[in-house]
C-alpha cells in the first residue's frame, strides 16, 4: 500500500508549522523550564484553536475526532519546534475520557472534555499496570530521575549526566506515565496469574509529567480512574521543561470497573503514538539544523559537510528518520499494540540518533546551555523512553500482544 498524506493534511502541518515559527517557543521551553508556565500556556491556547486538542475527542463532546494521523501529523510539528507541556498526556487523557464514555462512563467526559478541547484544561495523565501478587510484591524501582549509566552529556556540561527515564537493574528503564515494572522473577503485571495465586493488585504509580502545571492529573490504577488531588515535589530532569512529579495517593474517583482498564490501554496507545510523532519531530529538527550548521563550520579551509565521513552520517540518520516515518504513519491507521509498538521503538531510537549525530558533528559548541539546539537534545531520549523504551516495545512487537490492553503501561 502507498500512502501519502492528503492536501488537507498537509495544509494543516504547514499551518502549525507556520504557526509555531512564529511563537518563540525556545523561550517558552526555557521559561518552562524555570517553572514560570505563562509563555507556554499561551503556546497552548493556539494549539487549542488550531484544534489540536480536539483531535482525539468525537464531535460529542465538542472534538473533531478520533482522528489518529492528523495527530501525527500535529505532534510532528510540536517536537519540530519543541513545544512544551504534557503534550502526548493530554491527547492521551482526551482518548481516555472520550473511550471511557463510548464504554458506558460519560461523565466524565462531560466534565472534562470541553475544557481540554478548548485549551482551558491542560491534562496529564498516569496509567499504572495491575502489579505482583500481595505474596509476593516487587522491589521498588529506581526513581525518575536518577543517575543512569550510559546517557549521551547533557548540553551544557562536559560530563554525561542522569536522563529522566531512569537504568533500571535489569536493563529497562522507568517511563514517563507508566508504573515501575516488576523486577526479573517477580509476577508478569500483564499476563494470566497462575493458579493458586492471589489476585494481583494495581501496581505503584509512577511520574506524572508536568503535574505542577496540570489543571488535572488523571491516575489509573488498575480498573479505577480517580482526579489526583495533588502531587510531590518536582523531581529534576535531563530535559529540564519536562517536570517530573509524583501524584498523591488518594483523590476523587471519576469511574471504576473492567471499562477503565480498557480505555486506558486504548489512551495508552494513543501517548505511545504522540510520544512517538515528537520523537520524529525533535529528530527532524536536529537534522535540520546539523546540516546547516555543516555548511557553515570549516576546517582547514573547507566546510566539513564535504567530508565523506560527515555525509555519511547525516545520511545514517535521515535513512532512520525516514524508515520510521512509514511506521508512525501505519500505526495511526490500525491502532494495534504491535504496530504503535513498532513505530515507538524506531521512531525514538532514530530520534536519539539524531541528537547523538548532531551533538557530534556541533562539536563543543553543542555542549552549551545557550546554543537552542540544547532545547532539542535533551528532549530525545526522554522521548525515547516515555511511553514504552525501545526494548518494551520490541518486547511487544515480538509477542504479539495485538490489543490486549496495558502493553504500554511500563
Amino acid at each position: 500500500m502507498r500512502f501519502l498524506l492528503t492536501d488537507e493534511q498537509q495544509a494543516f502541518a504547514r499551518a502549525l508549522d507556520t504557526m509555531l515559527g512564529a511563537a518563540d517557543t525556545a523561550a517558552a521551553v526555557r521559561a518552562w523550564g524555570a517553572g514560570d508556565h505563562t509563555p507556554g500556556r499561551a503556546v497552548w491556547t493556539r494549539l487549542a484553536e488550531a484544534g489540536v486538542w480536539s483531535l482525539a475527542v468525537p464531535e460529542a463532546y465538542e472534538g473533531v475526532g478520533p482522528l489518529p494521523v492528523e495527530t501525527v501529523v500535529a505532534f510532528v510539528e510540536l517536537g519540530r519546534h519543541a513545544v512544551p507541556g504534557p503534550l502526548a498526556e493530554t491527547a492521551a487523557a482526551g482518548a481516555l475520557l472520550s473511550r471511557l464514555a463510548a464504554l458506558g462512563h460519560d461523565t466524565p467526559a462531560k466534565r472534562l472534555l470541553p475544557g481540554i478541547v478548548g485549551g482551558g484544561t491542560m491534562a496529564t495523565l498516569v496509567v499504572s499496570e495491575p502489579g505482583p501478587p500481595e505474596t509476593g510484591s516487587a522491589a521498588p524501582r529506581p526513581e525518575a530521575g536518577s543517575a543512569a549509566p550510559d546517557g549521551p552529556p547533557e548540553a551544557g556540561s562536559a560530563r554525561p549526566r542522569p536522563e529522566a527515564a531512569s537504568a533500571t537493574p535489569d536493563g529497562r528503564a522507568e517511563t514517563v506515565g507508566a508504573a515501575p515494572r516488576p523486577e526479573a522473577g517477580s509476577a508478569a503485571p500483564d499476563g494470566p496469574p497462575e493458579a493458586g495465586s492471589a489476585a494481583p493488585r494495581p501496581g505503584a504509580l509512577g511520574m506524572a509529567l508536568d503535574a505542577d502545571a496540570a489543571d488535572a492529573v488523571l491516575v489509573v490504577q488498575g480498573e479505577e480512574l480517580r482526579l489526583a488531588a495533588g502531587h510531590g515535589p518536582v523531581v529534576r530532569s535531563l530535559d529540564p521543561a519536562r517536570r517530573l512529579a509524583r501524584p498523591d495517593a488518594g483523590g476523587e474517583p471519576l469511574a471504576v470497573g473492567p471499562a477503565v482498564a480498557e480505555a486506558a490501554g486504548y489512551a495508552a496507545r494513543w501517548a505511545a503514538l504522540a510520544t512517538a510523532a515528537q520523537s520524529l519531530g525533535v529528530g527532524l529538527a536536529l537534522l535540520e539544523r546539523t546540516v546547516s550548521y555543516v555548511k557553515q563550520r570549516s576546517q582547514f579551509g573547507t566546510p566539513i559537510g564535504s567530508f565523506q565521513a560527515v555525509k555519511h552520517r547525516l545520511a545514517d540518520t535521515l535513512l532512520a528518520l525516514e524508515f520510521a516515518r512509514p511506521l508512525l504513519y501505519g500505526a495511526a491507521l490500525t491502532l494495534r499494540t504491535a504496530d504503535v509498538a513498532a513505530a515507538k521503538a524506531a521512531a525514538g531510537e532514530a530520534g536519539y540518533a539524531a541528537a547523538r549525530t548532531a551533538l557530534q558533528l556541533h562539536g563543543a559548541v553543542g555542549y552549551t546551555e545557550e546554543l537552542d539546539l540544547s532545547l532539542w537534545l535533551r528532549k530525545a531520549r526522554p522521548l525515547r523512553d516515555a511511553w514504552g523504551t525501545p526494548a518494551r516495545c520490541r518486547a511487544l512487537v515480538l509477542d504479539g500482544l495485538g490489543d490486549r490492553p496495558g502493553g504500554f503501561g511500563g
